[in-house]
């Protein structure tokens, strides 16, 4: 018994790992966005590398980087787990559904809602979504529900509007379209969320995360009419740099991470864990970029992580974990 408590002991602390480099992922990838397509002059004269100032269209970049990402996927399945690319043709329906809704809505409403509003606001509105993965995972995924986790809730969302200065002396002024695609953003990402823990025992982890790329590779070539726009965009080796570096460092490390640390950590505490990421991407962005944070973010850095530590004491220990491979994640390597 000793032994089996320590083993899933492990697994847990091993799953809050996983959550943790994918939020370490998606803020390096945020950043490095920001420094490859800033346009260079006076607001970036301190940073430390002058910016690339490559113009794109974000609904492209999220269409190029899914595609670019299918591709690696894929080929590092057929050359080294060739097997894990076999699905039966029933699970197709469900594989579309993660892809589309889980995958490619989440970018497509985060970039709408920027596109609206701003960053911190759509950062503030997608982390609404453990407040939605805490309710239909206590209700319908039958997870245990403790004092701790709604504490936990509140904290890591109170922790991110402090991040993002939404409880500053300006606020945040949010009209009413940005306020529908930021909430939409929350739900898909909670849709992932839950989606991916309900296909944890069902799937691998590259399983669902290559068929789920692949199916929103689908969505946006139809959204775009075509390749031709992430032809185009490609053909600029700059750019076409940019998007394999956030293939690779914001999409496929930290959404097969996730996955990985579903199969060992309850959905709830993987999104509230992943709220760190407005927190990281503050941080390092203070140090590169010289964006220095006021004391009310620091208190929200404060509250996020108290959220993610007391997201643990509700853990509860599963009397059997799910069949799949532990190691599908990287074979027999670790991260990507």
């Amino acid at each position: 018994m000793t032994s089996t408590l320590r083993d899933n002991a492990a697994r847990r602390a091993e799953g809050y790992g996983l959550v943790l480099l994918a939020a370490l992922c998606w803020a390096g990838g945020g950043l490095l966005a920001k420094w490859l397509f800033s346009a260079p002059g006076p607001a970036t004269a301190g940073w430390p590398f002058p910016p690339l100032g490559i113009e794109v269209d974000p609904v492209v970049l999220s269409a190029a980087r899914a595609v670019v990402s299918t591709l690696i996927a894929t080929a590092f399945l057929t050359l080294r787990r060739r097997e894990l690319l076999k699905v039966r043709g029933r699970d197709l329906p469900f594989l579309a559904v993660f892809g589309i809704l889980g995958l490619a809505m989440v970018h497509f409403a985060y970039f709408k809602t920027i596109s609206l509003t701003g960053v911190a606001t759509a950062i503030l509105l997608e982390y609404l979504a453990p407040v939605i993965v805490l309710v239909f995972s206590v209700t319908l995924l039958g997870e245990r529900f403790t004092l701790a986790l709604p504490s936990a809730v509140t904290l890591s969302v109170a922790g991110c509007a402090l991040m993002v200065g939404a409880l500053g002396p300006d606020g945040l002024v949010v009209p009413r379209e940005g306020l529908i695609w930021g909430l939409s953003s929350a739900v898909f990402f909670a849709g992932y969320s839950l989606m991916g823990k309900y296909a944890s025992g069902r799937f691998a982890p590259w399983t669902l995360l290559t068929y789920g790329l692949g199916f929103a590779s689908m969505f946006w070539l139809i959204v775009l009419g075509g390749p031709g726009p992430i032809v185009t965009l490609l053909s600029d080796w700059r750019a076409a740099a940019a998007v394999l570096a956030l293939a690779v460092v914001s999409t496929i490390i930290p959404f097969g991470a996730f996955l990985k640390a579903l199969n060992m950590i309850e959905a709830t505490q993987a999104s509230v864990t992943s709220t760190v990421e407005p927190v990281i991407a503050g941080v390092v962005a203070w140090f590169i970029f010289g964006e220095h944070l006021s004391a009310l973010q620091l208190l929200g850095g404060v509250l996020v992580v108290a959220a993610v530590l007391l997201s643990q004491a509700s853990t509860r220990v599963p009397a059997e974990m799910p069949l799949v491979d532990p190691d599908v994640l990287g074979g027999e390597t670790t991260g990507a």
